[in-house]
């Protein structure tokens, strides 16, 4: 059964959703707020929002019937954001590799996904951090919100109720292994285009050919086709 649940305020969703998985058939348990106070990003980065104007988003999921791999899980998850995205937004909505979102050049979500034991049953625990109405991020440059992207003022708790619904139903039905990663790679951020990264702290120029099932993401260098994992390489644009 599925079920969204709101909090005036809280540290962290993904933290704080343990409290509402009560029962052992608990699944698609969903959390948000609009004023989160500590949110974690991937691989102990900060997820930082202004109270009142973004979306931050939890849904813990029942591991028991997910037969896939956790890195497909998590390109999957990825993808079905960026539909529910593309499609409210009418625009074209890209996947950073591994799992930010890119709207119009800006990152808009950041996605957070943890396994955690809980009253002896296994869940995916997915946070999303979604900017929505926020105007201004200081000197973050390469952030943006829905509103700042589209000029769209949407609503933040029709927006919620709505992305709870997507992600359960869609999570219901995991596709093939391959189906995902054809459609995550078919959305990849600046695939086949030369980019700039960073590279055991030298900048390099390269090209992004695609994401792998073992989470590795393989660019084309100036000497040949290398593979790497996510805080081995950083895009610079």
């Amino acid at each position: 059964m599925s079920q969204l649940f709101y909090l005036k305020e809280c540290s962290s969703t993904n933290d704080e959703i343990t409290k509402f998985l009560l029962y052992g058939d608990s699944n698609f348990i969903g959390l948000h707020t609009f004023n989160q106070t500590k949110g974690r990003g991937q691989y102990g980065n900060v997820w930082t929002q202004t109270a009142g104007k973004n979306l931050a988003y939890t849904l813990a999921v029942n591991t028991q019937n997910i037969l896939c791999s956790d890195f497909i899980f998590n390109y999957y998850t990825a993808m079905i954001i960026r539909d529910f995205l593309a499609k409210l937004s009418d625009s074209e909505v890209k996947i950073k590799w591994p799992n930010d979102i890119i709207l119009k050049g800006k990152k808009i979500v950041g996605i957070l996904i943890e396994k955690k034991k809980i009253n002896q049953n296994n869940y995916f625990i997915i946070g999303a951090g979604i900017n929505i109405l926020q105007e201004d991020f200081d000197a973050i440059s390469n952030a943006g919100s829905l509103l700042t992207q589209t000029g769209t003022a949407y609503n933040l708790e029709e927006l919620s109720l709505n992305l709870h619904e997507y992600l359960s139903e869609k999570l219901k039905n995991i596709p093939p292994d391959q189906d995902i990663l054809d459609g995550f790679n078919k959305n990849l951020f600046r695939k086949d285009q030369v980019s700039v990264f960073e590279i055991e702290k030298a900048r390099q120029n390269g090209i992004i050919r695609y994401a792998d099932e073992k989470g590795e993401l393989w660019i084309e260098l100036e000497d040949g086709l290398h593979s790497f994992y996510h805080k081995e390489v950083k895009l610079l644009y």
